[in-house]
């Protein structure tokens, strides 16, 4: 499996297990994400994406998008998209 950085961890919200992220790169819903950090280390698969609290189906380098977790991220975790070989 190889990955790509798509983007950082830039807030998360304990409460709701969403993560902030800041993309640099583009994010679909239906990505295997890894979420990659000093005690984070988790897998899974994008179920939605929201923008400024709207669904969207993907989004591109520079936005700043909300994504729900399943596990707890922390600020300035590296997220990457997991790819097929």
């Amino acid at each position: 499996m190889a990955e790509h950085a798509v983007g950082t961890v830039s807030h998360y919200y304990g409460k709701l297990e969403v993560a902030g992220i800041e993309l640099t790169d583009e994010l679909n819903v239906g990505d295997t994400i890894h979420i990659l950090g000093h005690t984070s280390d988790f897998s899974q698969t994008v179920a939605s994406i929201q923008i400024e609290h709207e669904k969207v189906d993907s989004a591109k380098a520079g936005d700043p998008v909300a994504v729900k977790v399943k596990e707890r991220a922390r600020i300035h975790d590296r997220v990457f998209v997991v790819t097929p070989d």
